[in-house]
């Protein structure tokens, strides 16, 4: 009867969410409703500890003649039920205050988003089933990178939006041995078509597998997307990342397609500095990042370009920054680019700092 109740929760918190227009509601009904259907399948005692953690920002930045302040924080709530079950959400507060070249003071609007508000079921150490909304497993960006603590360059890459962003439905996910050195990462999903404010998503299905080299340190993988409504486009992309032995070196690319938006690719590299002899109080907590970037726009249109945040002609962009972290949980970041494209060439730079929290909520 539990596992009957909790189904009917998470559907009909939908149209909660739709008469009361508040994406606020559904965080709550997952919060709050879940667990005292829930807690009765653990006779321990000791449960794990609820956690509220996540990144919070202050950053300035400019693109050609604009200048831009972007506070962000971005909150996660974990709150573990019984061995198998967790109930997680992220919300993002982000503001974007411009400011006129030259003068005038900044302004502009506060954006609120639910990234995403799951429950997950760890069926068993190979499978775990999410309902609710999720983040779109496309590439390793969206997923991995996204939060502003974890990210080696704040701006995000120009193909981000392509098969990135937050479905609302069903997914099932995991990872098995294939051999002694390899490991296979696996994620299938479908989406819903939402218009409620703040819990938008198109009716989608997609994948993403990827394989692991433990020895290598090298993860390769593949990723697809199919719309299943108006356009019914495809995307496709593939994803690579290597952290050698030898150095303290990330190195991490991207490829993404898709029949309407366009194409393009990225490539990143973050070397941390600590082994270079001079100055090692200052260089063990250095890291210097370079990304190389191209888009490549096809027929995208300008409403599509408009829609997606992305360029509507070709554009290359290379960008050098770095990072200092003060202690485990802060950093100061800085980066400048420069942006090539036939509508003109443009400076682009970022300064700011980042901060990674997590506090318990006692205990349930």
């Amino acid at each position: 009867m539990g596992e009957f109740v909790l189904s009917w929760v998470i559907v009909s918190s939908g149209a909660l969410v739709r008469r009361r227009k508040s994406s606020a509601r559904l965080l709550a009904v997952l919060l709050l409703a879940l667990p005292s259907f829930l807690l009765g399948q653990t006779d321990s005692s000791d449960r794990p500890v609820p956690m509220l953690t996540g990144s919070a920002g202050l950053f300035a930045s400019g693109n050609g003649g604009d200048r831009e302040l972007v506070p962000v924080v971005m909150p996660v709530i974990l709150v573990p039920l019984g061995e198998r079950w967790l109930v997680e959400a992220r919300g993002e507060f982000k503001g974007e205050f411009e400011k006129p070249a030259g003068r005038g003071s900044f302004g502009g609007p506060v954006e609120k988003e639910l990234d995403y508000a799951e429950l997950d079921f760890i069926a068993n150490a190979n499978a775990t089933v999410t309902v609710g909304r999720f983040l779109t497993p496309f590439g390793i960006y969206n997923e991995r990178l996204y939060p502003v603590w974890i990210r080696s360059l704040q701006p995000v890459p120009t193909i981000f939006p392509i098969g990135s962003g937050s479905g609302n439905g069903v997914m099932l996910r995991g990872g098995l041995p294939a051999s002694p050195n390899a490991n296979v990462n696996y994620a299938v999903y479908f989406s819903t078509n939402s218009t409620i404010n703040k819990l938008e998503s198109d009716r989608l299905a997609g994948g993403r597998l990827g394989v692991f080299f433990p020895r290598q340190r090298v993860e390769i993988g593949a990723s697809f997307q199919q719309l299943l409504q108006e356009g019914r486009y495809r995307s496709a992309g593939f994803h690579f990342a290597w952290q050698p032995t030898a150095a303290p070196l990330n190195l991490r690319s991207e490829f993404a397609w898709s029949g309407e938006q366009g194409r393009g690719y990225w490539i990143e590299g973050a070397y941390g500095l600590s082994q270079i002899s001079q100055w090692q109080k200052v260089m063990r907590h250095t890291e210097a990042v370079a990304r190389v970037q191209q888009f490549f726009a096809g027929g995208i249109t300008r409403d599509t370009a408009a829609d997606y945040g992305l360029p509507i002609v070709n554009a290359q962009v290379l960008d050098l920054g770095g990072n200092y972290y003060f202690r485990d949980g802060l950093k100061a970041t800085a980066s400048y680019g420069r942006e090539f494209s036939s509508m003109g060439n443009f400076h682009r730079w970022t300064i700011g700092t980042a901060y990674r929290f997590a506090f318990p909520l006692g205990r349930l």
